[in-house]
């Protein structure tokens, strides 16, 4: 994509009224009005909150909430060029009940408050593979603190991921630290009693790995 593109998107995106843009130091200085707020200023409802990190185009957070429309969807990635599409479609379209948050993953705890958020679906994230990059990985324990913090205490966590590497060191950790693995597939699609919100949606990059007979895994967990 060319910088004059980004651009018109990052403009267009200041113009989403389901676009929410706070800056690093709103949420660090603890600033931020939406933290807590989300259902009651966002959404105008008291519906489930479900979050989707490192959304990407958003494919995923919009075909959850058209899904789904009593719940409340928020994809959330530091990068609003790719989001752009998936928030101009939910306007363009009319669904409500999905927002789109730019923000970095690690400043999650500053964005949401205690209790607030229902559900959280990781969709493909880069697995970080050299050890180096330990820290980046999306469900390493720093992380996962993170969205205990944020989750009800009977909230859920998603895992989707085409990477064996990612699912096998999720679920070594979650079985180490004494997390509930509520189910675990390392082949959704060629496996019977998938749940059907994994198989039923898929993104434009999942279809492509399909195509390549790539598997792609899941795991569906309570951080105790």
């Amino acid at each position: 994509m060319g910088s004059k593109n980004k651009l018109k998107r990052f403009r267009e995106n200041e113009t989403f009224s389901n676009v929410v843009q706070p800056s690093r130091e709103e949420l660090v200085n603890s600033n931020f009005k939406l933290k807590g707020n989300w259902k009651a200023k966002v959404f105008e409802n008291n519906n489930p909150l479900v979050l989707e990190l490192g959304c990407g185009k958003g494919e995923y957070s919009v075909a959850l909430a058209k899904k789904y429309p009593n719940k409340n969807f928020i994809g959330i990635d530091i990068k609003g060029a790719r989001f752009w599409r998936g928030a101009k479609t939910a306007l363009e379209d009319n669904i409500p009940n999905v927002a789109f948050l730019r923000t970095q993953i690690e400043l999650i705890d500053h964005a949401f408050a205690e209790n607030e958020v229902d559900e959280i679906w990781i969709t493909f994230p880069d697995p970080q593979i050299k050890y180096k990059r330990t820290k980046h990985r999306m469900t390493n324990a720093v992380f996962l603190e993170r969205y205990k913090q944020i989750l009800k205490p009977e909230g859920v966590m998603n895992l989707k991921t085409d990477s064996e590497f990612m699912h096998g060191y999720t679920l070594g950790l979650l079985h180490g630290a004494g997390h509930e693995v509520l189910y675990a597939n390392h082949n959704v699609y060629k496996q019977e009693g998938s749940p059907e919100e994994v198989t039923s949606i898929q993104t434009f990059y999942e279809s492509q790995y399909l195509e390549q007979n790539k598997p792609i895994t899941y795991i569906r967990f309570k951080i105790k």
